[in-house]
């Protein structure tokens, strides 16, 4: 009579993260010395100025906001895609956020609604590409577009202040000695990585990048990954326009022009490829870093 064997399912798990985060980070390692570089070369030009606390500081709360709309546009090229919506959607929900916490009875609405009101336009997106079969450039430069006239008749054409914001400690405040910003955008990368490689979708979305067509006919909900990653893009955005008002008190119809730009950089420079299918997030992160350095 033989004794069965214990299994080590909790073990191989855990190995497999291991292994897994050490991947990501070896891929990483490629654009470390890129980041070291810059850092060095500024260093010597400006040695007086660009490592003190409150430069760093700067540079760290700069990248927080491309980090978060990185982490989101990271999901969309690695399905072979593309959002250059990204920064509309901050605009118009950092607007949103604004004329919310003006009205008294619903001031503590207005983060809800900021990320409610990007979800929503990024699950548009994903549906017009996932269910119309429309390329995402097409698409989301036509979001672009209306959300740009969205955001100024938002506003009135103005730009609306409001320096009682009931949010202001993210753009403002400190957890210990780091910036809420920095925290929140560790937190959403930390977030899409757990997603990315310890969930079922996110072998998906490598999937759907790698070879959409035979991802289908493996069974994989083709339309059900897109509607996520446009889903979580929007979300994202909607937190970055948060962010952005946060700390300025104020926002208008140009707040986020060119940042989907950024954001695309950040994913490219952090490896990921713009066909999809291949990338990380830890990539991303890095990358956005080191845009916000040579900003």
């Amino acid at each position: 009579m033989s004794i069965p064997k214990e299994t080590s399912a909790p073990v191989a798990k855990s190995a497999s993260a291991k292994k897994m985060l050490m991947g990501d980070l070896m891929q990483t390692v490629g654009i470390l010395p890129i980041l070291i570089l810059i850092v060095a070369v500024f260093g010597f030009i400006a040695p007086p100025n660009f490592f003190t606390e409150s430069n760093l500081l700067n540079i760290t709360r700069q990248a927080s906001i491309n980090i978060v709309l990185a982490a989101g546009m990271t999901f969309i090229i690695l399905t072979g895609g593309i959002d250059l919506s990204v920064g509309s959607i901050l605009g118009t929900a950092a607007v949103a956020a604004m004329v919310v916490s003006l009205i008294p009875a619903f001031a503590l609405l207005s983060i809800p609604a900021a990320l409610m009101l990007g979800l929503l336009l990024g699950l548009f997106n994903g549906a017009l590409v996932a269910f119309a079969g429309l390329p995402p450039f097409i698409v989301t430069l036509g979001t672009y577009t209306a959300l740009r006239g969205a955001a100024y008749l938002l506003a009135d054409g103005t730009t609306v202040i409001n320096s009682d914001i009931s949010f202001e400690w993210i753009g403002n405040d400190y957890l210990g000695p780091v910036p809420w910003l920095v925290v929140i955008a560790l937190a959403v990368i930390a977030v899409c990585w757990f997603i990315l490689r310890r969930t079922t979708l996110g072998v998906h979305i490598y999937a759907v990048g790698g070879n959409m067509q035979a991802a289908r006919l493996t069974g994989i909900k083709v339309w059900l990954v897109l509607l996520f990653v446009y889903g979580m893009s929007g979300l994202l955005s909607g937190l970055g326009g948060v962010m952005s008002a946060s700390r300025l008190y104020s926002a208008n119809g140009n707040l986020g022009v060119g940042y989907e730009l950024d954001a695309i950089a950040a994913v490219i420079l952090g490896g990921t490829s713009f066909v999809g299918g291949i990338g990380t997030i830890t990539g991303t992160l890095v990358g956005a870093l080191i845009i916000a350095t040579l900003q």
